[in-house]
């Protein structure tokens, strides 16, 4: 049986060896009709369509009546955005194959994907009397209402569903998603733990139900959640993924990378788990191991920013700063709309002594992410340092603008005008930031370690003090 499978994938590379020579030198070359879906089926699944669009037009000139090509060719058709095409194409399968009901399926996705949702619910619908498996129909009918922003109609529909077949995942994940968007995820435990009490081995069930806790960041019953979902199916490898992020969320840093590493084992190997195992490890301050996993995630996807942003903060925090630079700068030349790589890269810059270019670097970051206070608190200790309390300040201040809620801004411009002399305006800055959040106050020590400085600014902040 083994040797009869290695035979046909030796066949199926050739052909694909000659069509490809074929569309080359513009020839034309016959194959069996289960050659053309073979092929047409490998294309699909490298994600290369333009190839798969070929080799399903070249079989249907060959045969022009095969529903499985007709099929293909309508799907990846609608991936181009060429729905009416598709749907054209589905219309003369149809004819020819009355009776098929992958036909008026796919018409129902086309249909919904082009934004003609109340076709697409029609057709559907009247599938839905004619077939005998009806969850992946109800899907699609959820998919239809959910694209169209009907949400509760599409939220029903998944939950038929998913009471048909509690193992439909799509159906699952869909309706976390929806429920989450209605606001409707936490008064729906309840429904998640009916399902387990139906099937308590359902690992389906449980997983869910830990996504629905992730989403409400109920990380222990969350955890709890996904721990039954690979007890039950050892192999479950997103369990073990999400298992792993839900530790992360609780600290439990060891564990998240234990893991990473069971995902690892149970499916191929992606940039994002290695870039996942590398944050676990960093975390732990194990960072020549992080950045081992860091270059792995490189070696399967050179575009993966997150892995060129772990090795630069690695190195960073290592004090290697020249070394991390040009990864950090690699991580942005990638992505230049992430707050988080411009003000790591503002630091290093600023620790190497590129004032000027830390200080680009601090701005760019505020302009990308305006609602991040870490840039401003960060940015200002750059004229800090210096000794331009007042310039420090400013900075303070423009995040104040944009965040006026934000007690650590009200703190640190109390600490930037105690040091310039400005007592009035800094007591009330600290009243304010005291009146938002007062147990954050411990934060001000640190800019005046000398006691005398200490036991006054207690005395005040003992006044503010909520009886």
């Amino acid at each position: 049986m083994e040797q009869e499978f290695e035979e046909r994938e030796g066949d199926i590379k050739e052909s694909i060896r000659r069509f490809e020579q074929m569309l080359d030198k513009q020839e034309s070359q016959f194959f069996d009709l289960d050659v053309y879906e073979q092929m047409v089926e490998h294309y699909l699944s490298q994600g290369d369509l333009d190839k798969a669009l070929k080799a399903a037009e070249a079989g249907l000139e060959n045969f022009p009546y095969a529903l499985e090509l007709m099929l293909d060719k309508a799907q990846i058709l609608a991936n181009f955005q060429k729905f009416d095409e598709s749907l054209e194409l589905l219309e003369r399968a149809g004819l020819f194959n009355p009776g098929d009901l992958d036909v008026p399926y796919m018409q129902g996705s086309v249909l919904g994907m082009a934004g003609r949702y109340e076709e697409s619910v029609q057709v559907l619908e009247e599938l839905l009397d004619r077939a005998e498996d009806k969850d992946d129909i109800l899907f699609q009918l959820g998919q239809s209402y959910q694209n169209w922003g009907k949400y509760d109609e599409a939220i029903a529909q998944y939950k038929q569903a998913i009471a048909l077949n509690i193992n439909n995942e799509n159906a699952l994940y869909e309706l976390a998603f929806c429920l989450d968007v209605t606001g409707e995820l936490e008064n729906s435990l309840s429904y998640y733990e009916q399902l387990i009490d139906q099937d308590p081995y359902s690992y389906n069930a449980w997983y869910n139900i830990g996504i629905a806790y992730s989403k409400l960041a109920r990380y222990a019953e969350a955890a709890e959640a996904y721990e039954y979902a690979t007890l039950i199916k050892e192999d479950f490898a997103s369990a073990h993924f999400n298992l792993g992020n839900t530790y992360m969320n609780l600290g439990l840093f060891e564990k998240a990378e234990t893991c990473y590493r069971e995902t690892l084992k149970y499916e191929e190997a992606t940039a994002d788990t290695y870039c996942h195992l590398g944050a676990s490890l960093e975390k732990q301050d194990r960072l020549p191991e992080a950045v081992k996993e860091y270059r792995e995630a490189i070696k399967l996807d050179s575009m993966w920013d997150e892995a060129w942003f772990g090795i630069g903060v690695c190195l960073s925090e290592s004090g290697k700063w020249y070394e991390a630079l040009p990864f950090l700068q690699k991580a942005i030349k990638l992505n230049d709309q992430n707050g988080e790589y411009l003000l790591a890269l503002a630091e290093t810059e600023y620790k190497i002594g590129n004032v000027l270019s830390s200080v680009e670097a601090f701005q760019k970051a505020a302009e990308v992410d305006t609602t991040n206070p870490d840039v401003y608190l960060t940015w200002s200790l750059v004229p800090f340092d210096q000794g331009d309390f007042m310039k420090a300040n400013e900075i303070i201040q423009l995040g104040i603008d944009e965040m006026p809620k934000e007690p650590d801004l009200y703190y640190r411009s109390a600490v930037y005008l105690i040091h310039a002399g400005y007592y009035r305006e800094a007591l009330l800055h600290l009243e304010a930031a005291l009146s938002l959040n007062y147990d954050a106050h411990v934060q001000l020590f640190e800019f005046f370690p000398e006691l005398e400085k200490q036991k006054a600014l207690y005395r005040i902040i003992q006044q503010y003090r909520k009886t």
